[in-house]
This record gives structure tokens, sequence and C-alpha cells, in this order.
């Protein structure tokens, strides 16, 4: 008699829904606490972010290398160099050529006072895809900012380096003329001890509608159906990174985090800046709302600082402050 077929299949699901639950962090998720209704614990960074996002979205707008938008993401860099210096880190700029012009990506550094020679790096993207780019990917540079502030004047054991990359958007992405890939390719060719690397990638937009948040094939039976947490996205490389940031987070944020190890075959997994430094051989970590899998405004010219939740992020910058100082160790 042979094999019936809908039995064959079944088995087939139900081998593909374990291997999904193995692969996450931290295996079943079916729902994610809310945050919302909570007092905001943190208004200045709250309103910090809020700053950010304005000057960069709201009033310097789409930002690319471009004729019609260079001198934006000029605006830009100048606006984020001149925040950086602010708070008393070295300001470097890292100058390429791409498409007869000058693409420039930034970084804050302060010295480690232990071991110097070893860095931990937080980097995001300052161009946008020909829109405003609130959430893709102002959040993302005014999380960095936050966080640079916020640790300006902790001492670290580790160089603590912050990084405003350009040409994440396509048609950068994934060529050789992505700002993030030629840093991390300098970095690795100056044999640069990077320990962890912590990506900001659309970190703005939450909803607490139910079904509001969308997977990539057999990853959402196993996880909140709200897209009211932040994500954060590994490599099985970098998952024990992971894994550590998200005990560091947990020490000191109430936003819900959800901490997933998936191969990059599965779409969005490596989509931003985290896969340069993956190919160049460092652990890195993404935290991302998860795109297009929730927000609807993704590269539409919607993409509008008005529909950010500024105290989710403030909530989340907590988290993220907990995690990286873990990372820097105590100076």
């Amino acid at each position: 008699m042979p094999f019936p077929k809908y039995i064959f299949n079944l088995i087939l699901f139900a081998i593909a829904a374990y291997a999904a639950v193995k692969i996450t962090t931290f295996g079943w998720c079916f729902w994610s606490p809310s945050f919302q209704g909570r007092p905001t614990r943190s208004p200045e960074i709250r309103d910090e972010l809020k700053k950010h996002v304005a000057r960069l979205a709201g009033e310097i707008g789409a930002r690319d290398i471009y004729r019609n938008n260079s001198q934006s993401l000029k605006a830009a860099g100048e606006y984020i160099a001149a925040e950086l210096e602010s708070y008393g880190y070295k300001v470097e700029f890292q100058d390429y050529p791409v498409s007869g012009t000058t693409a420039r990506n930034i970084t804050g550094v302060k010295t480690g006072a232990i071991n110097p020679e070893e860095s931990v790096v937080v980097g995001a993207h300052y161009d946008t895809c020909a829109n405003p780019g609130a959430d893709d990917n102002a959040s993302g540079i005014a999380g960095m900012l936050s966080l640079a502030r916020l640790t300006a004047k902790t001492p670290a054991a580790r160089t603590l380096k912050f990084v405003a990359f350009t040409n994440e958007e396509p048609p950068f992405f994934r060529t050789e003329d992505m700002g993030s890939l030629v840093w991390a390719r300098a970095a690795a060719a100056r044999k640069e001890k990077i320990k962890a690397v912590i990506v900001l990638e659309m970190i703005g937009y939450y909803s607490e509608r139910p079904r509001s948040q969308k997977y990539p094939p057999l990853i959402g039976p196993f996880n909140p159906n709200k897209g009211n947490f932040i994500a954060q996205i590994s490599n099985f490389k970098s998952r024990a990174l992971a894994r550590s940031i998200d005990a560091g987070f947990k020490k000191n944020s109430a936003l819900p985090i959800v901490t997933l190890a998936l191969p990059s075959i599965v779409p969005g997994v490596d989509f931003s800046d985290h896969r340069s430094f993956w190919k160049a051989g460092y652990p890195a970590v993404m935290f991302t709302d998860t795109a297009f899998y929730r927000n609807a405004n993704y590269h539409q010219l919607t993409d509008m600082p008005e529909t950010l939740n500024y105290e989710y992020m403030a909530e989340l910058i907590e988290g993220l402050k907990s995690a990286l100082l873990a990372q820097a160790g105590p100076g």
C-alpha cells in the first residue's frame, strides 16, 4: 500500500516546525507582554530620540549620494558628527569613491581604559531609500546617538565605536560599495579586535494590534502576533553574543524582546549592515522592529516622524545601554 501523501506532508511540516523552534535562541514564544500604558521612566531619552528623528527625517528629509538628495545626506552627516563631538567623542571620517562622487562613514571613538585594542561597535545607516526615512533609519541613528551620549562619561574597559554608515540602501545593498562593508573590511585589514557589533535597523515602529506582526515562513507560529516587541537577530556564529546581549538587555528594560538565531536564507535576516560584519568574520547582531514584516511605511513617503513610538524607543535604549556596557566591560 503506497504511503499516503498527506501523512508524508504532515511529517515534513512537523520536522520544519520543530526546526523553526530549535533555531530560535530561546524556544517557544507565542505572545509578548504589552509595554503599553506603563509610566514613562525616561522622558529625557524619549525627547532626545524625537529630536534626532525630527531633524533627520522631518527637516533634512530624503538622504542619498545622488544629486537631488546629496546635500541632505551631507547635512545629516554633519549633524551626526557634531552630536558625537558634543558628547566628547573623537570623530573619524572614512571617505571612499562611489558613482563619481564621495561617500562617507562617520565614527565616534572613546578609547577603552583597560583593553583599548579591543572594541565594541554600535552602528546604523543614515542614508534612505528616496523617502524621509523616519523609521528607516533615522530611528537607528537616533538610538545610536542616544547610546553614545548615555555612555560617554562611563569608564569602559574596551574601546567604544559609534558608527554612522552610508550606502546601506539600494542600489548599494549587497555590493562592494555598501558603507558598512567598506568599514568592516578596513577594520579586518588592520586586524582590529572587534568583540561585538550591535546594528540598529528600524527600531521605532510598534503596534499593539493583534496580527500586526508578520514573519517569514515557519517562524510566525512560534512568536508573538502583536508587533509590540523589539527583535534581536543573529546568525548561528553570533548566537553566543546574542544570548549575552539578551541577558544584559533584560536587566534594565521592560520592553519585550524576541531573540532569534536564524540562517541567512530566511528573508530579512541579513537585510542590514550586520551582514557586512558577518562577511568580515566579526560577531554581530541586529536590533529591529522587523521592518516590512510590521511597518507598512517601509520605503514609502509615509515613513514620517509622527508614525514612531518614542516611549517604546526610550525603553529600548535603556536596555541597550545596559547590554552595551556589559559588552564593553567596566573600566
